[in-house]
């Protein structure tokens, strides 16, 4: 009896140590779909979960004007600001064209496009009629590639009080100047031309109607634009570092100020560029009501 006890303890012994180490795994069956293969022992996935699951929805600094619905009387606000909406789906950003603006809000965009390197940014500002403003910035790599190639981006809801900068911008004479221009320094002077530094196209959007400019290498082209290419710039610093190491000045643009006054100064123009379009029309705001609510859902029976 005590043999057979002793005999037992040994072999408890011995399976002791073998007990924690993990089975190994049976390779998976001839014929397995590559897909399954990868997860085995584990079953796939049902295909049709990946369809009927909720999505987590978009953040709210991602989706500023989300969740609206386009009432009755209200019609979108024409864009020509050279951007197709599937161009802006490859940046993640809600397509400008597909935008609802109502009251006071607006949509301030810049893109920056330097002329020696197909390194893109884009910073866009929302300004929500309840006083919230936000920023949205992507930059990456738009050639060569199906996608836009090494894309960083950020959506960020600014500080309190940021609104209201944004804001004073809606009836800034810049909006009325011509969509395309040229730096003429004189009667006598030959316009001059760009072949380097960068374009910037900004767009400001508010209830109604959308305006679109190009100033593109020029110091004095970009100068006039300097009022609202700072603020924007400025509000998307310090989100990503590396977003901001492509702006190294850090949206200041006090030499292209000095190089826009300087032109006016000696008596020099932005004349309009011949090639530049005219800007698309208004319409009319909608009016400044309660956002329209979705019907209400159907309640399922008790039981």
């Amino acid at each position: 009896m005590r043999r057979l006890v002793v005999i037992a303890l040994l072999i408890a012994a011995a399976a002791g140590p073998l007990a924690g180490r993990a089975q190994p795994v049976k390779p998976p069956p001839k014929g397995l779909p590559p897909q399954d293969a990868e997860i085995w022992p584990f079953p796939p996935p049902d295909p049709q979960a990946w369809w009927d699951e909720k999505r987590p929805l978009a953040p709210e600094a991602a989706n500023p004007l989300g969740g609206r619905r386009q009432g009755s009387g209200e019609r979108p606000i024409p864009v020509d600001n050279g951007v197709d909406p599937s161009t802006y789906r490859l940046w993640g950003l809600m397509p400008l064209q597909w935008q609802l603006l109502r009251g006071s809000e607006l949509i301030l965009e810049v893109w920056v496009r330097p002329a020696r390197s197909v390194r893109q940014s884009v910073v866009r500002i929302t300004v929500r009629r309840d006083g919230k403003a936000f920023v949205q910035a992507r930059a990456g790599f738009a050639c060569c590639e199906a996608g836009i190639a090494r894309r960083v981006g950020f959506d960020a809801e600014l500080p309190d009080g940021q609104a209201t900068a944004f804001l004073s911008l809606r009836t800034d004479p810049l909006w009325t100047a011509p969509r395309d221009v040229r730096v003429s320094e004189g009667p006598d002077i030959s316009d001059s031309v760009c072949v380097d530094g960068a374009a910037y196209d900004l767009t400001l959007m508010i209830p109604g109607r959308a305006r679109s400019l190009r100033r593109a290498c020029d110091d004095a082209e970009i100068g006039q634009a300097a009022e609202a290419l700072e603020p924007a710039l400025r509000a998307a610093m310090g989100h990503d570092r590396r977003f901001d190491v492509i702006f190294p000045a850090g949206g200041d643009f006090a030499k292209a100020r000095a190089a826009y006054r300087d032109l006016v100064a000696h008596g020099g123009q932005l004349k309009p560029a011949p090639q530049a379009r005219p800007q698309p029309p208004a319409v009319e705001p909608a009016p400044d009501e309660a956002d329209p609510m979705p019907p209400p859902r159907p309640q399922a029976p008790s039981p």
